[in-house]
């Protein structure tokens, strides 16, 4: 019998299979190791994310021993192809599904990681491991929430825990910058239901507040190639790397009067406020010493805060670029979108304090342990507000500050996947704190 249709039971023997599925999630530990290190081996790395249709394979995999129907969908190419830019393959999201008739929370994954930054010990995609710890790429950020949220949903079945929520499984693509992210696209297909608990988060006891956008602008200066030898020649040749130098002063002023900019969302404690950012992301041009570059192409990521304009702030970079590159006459200037993130704002609502509870339960923090700030990192789930409404996301996940995300070295814990799928676990469970449940207050009312 599935724990999605076993009958309640007795109050003591409800409380006698939840506390045995958290100890089977301890002796299973291993098992769920496995499956991230799986997961690891799979390059899903954006740009470009050409292995969303294999890690679909992988999953498919995984869900169905669970008894989870499951759809892949994929974001229509017109949305987010963009001619020169950096995503490639088809952009294939997963939903996995097991109904009882029961209200749906819905478990939220990005599964694209950031490509490997230079600086690896080893092959990032190939799990290894340091005692505790479990090093890849994308182990904390965040195929390690997936395999920790399958080993809760395991420990559920195999000790009869009855949950109070049908499962919806979201595998969703282009997290990591993308101008069209999968999770933006199911719910303009209105293919969301129910809340939504996002693992793109920290492992702290943290209350979320909402986060920054993003975007990023890859911008072309095109020159003129000829023989290096000609270079020098009066009507010969145009150096698009050494015409772009004023442009590259120019983005470093701007960088530097952006960073002024402070948003009202709460810092994490001992922190500094938060700041809007512009950073050049990537550059790269020219093709050999015997020829002068005819192309010199500049990736500029922008964190904007929820108090910029989206359309403000890329109008004012476009103004610079365009400037800039005039001071060198031959050039020329064109700049694409290839990434877009809207600022989510207040995440805050009535199925909080019971995840702060399981996260408590999970992890082992204090109920006076919690403190509410935001990020000028990012989330696909700004989108996700703008199109359904669903104000309220829930936020956890495997991230702390010594875990190397985005870096060399990333990495998580056995004890962190343990304490992560505990709190999963006690979230679902029917019998962890009801009174704290939203739907029996609605449904008795």
């Amino acid at each position: 019998m599935t724990s999605a249709s076993a009958p309640r039971q007795d109050a003591s023997a409800s409380v006698r299979c939840l506390a045995q599925a958290m100890a089977w999630i301890t002796d299973a530990v291993e098992s769920a190791a496995n499956d991230l290190g799986a997961m690891i081996a799979v390059d899903t790395s954006f740009p470009p994310g050409r292995g969303y249709d294999a890690f679909a394979d992988l999953m498919e995999g995984l869900v169905a021993p669970l008894s989870f129907a499951h759809e892949r969908v994929a974001v229509p190419d017109i949305l987010w192809q963009v001619p020169g830019g950096p995503a490639f393959g088809p952009r294939t999201n997963l939903i996995a599904t097991r109904r009882s008739g029961k209200p749906v929370c819905g478990l939220y994954f990005h599964v694209d990681t950031v490509p490997a930054a230079p600086g690896w010990q080893g092959d990032p995609l190939r799990m290894t491991r340091d005692g505790d710890r479990l090093i890849g790429l994308g182990a904390a950020d965040m195929k390690g929430c997936i395999a920790a949220v399958l080993l809760a949903l395991r420990a559920a079945e195999a000790c009869n825990v009855a949950l109070a929520y049908d499962p919806m499984l979201l595998f969703c693509t282009d997290e990591e910058g993308g101008l069209y992210p999968g999770i933006r696209y199911l719910a303009e297909q209105g293919r969301l239901e129910g809340h939504v608990l996002n693992f793109n988060g920290s492992a702290d006891a943290r209350i979320w507040a909402g986060c920054f956008g993003l975007f990023n602008l890859l911008v072309r200066v095109r020159g003129q190639a000829v023989h290096a030898g000609e270079g020098n020649r009066s009507g010969s040749g145009l150096n698009a790397i050494e015409g772009a130098l004023p442009l590259l002063d120019a983005l470093a002023l701007l960088k530097a009067r952006v960073a002024t900019r402070i948003s009202a969302l709460p810092p994490p404690p001992g922190k500094p406020a938060l700041a809007a950012q512009l950073n050049i992301a990537t550059i790269k041009g020219g093709t050999a010493g015997g020829q002068v570059p005819a192309l010199l192409e500049l990736t500029l990521n922008r964190r904007y805060a929820p108090e910029e304009p989206f359309e403000e702030a890329l109008a004012e970079i476009e103004a610079v670029v365009r400037k800039a590159v005039a001071k060198t006459p031959g050039l020329s200037v064109e700049t694409a979108l290839v990434g877009h993130l809207a600022p989510t704002s207040d995440p805050t609502g009535p199925h909080w304090p019971r995840w702060q509870r399981a996260m408590g339960q999970g992890f082992g923090y204090a109920p006076e342990e919690f403190r509410k700030w935001g990020a000028a990192s990012c989330s696909d789930f700004g989108w996700v507000q703008r199109t359904t409404g669903m104000q309220e996301v829930l936020l956890g996940g495997l991230g702390r500050p010594s875990r190397s995300i985005h870096a060399p070295g990333e990495h998580t814990t056995t004890t962190d996947l343990v304490a992560l799928a505990r709190s999963v676990l006690a979230y679902l469970a029917a019998d962890f704190a009801p009174e704290l449940i939203p739907e029996n207050t609605s449904s008795q009312s």
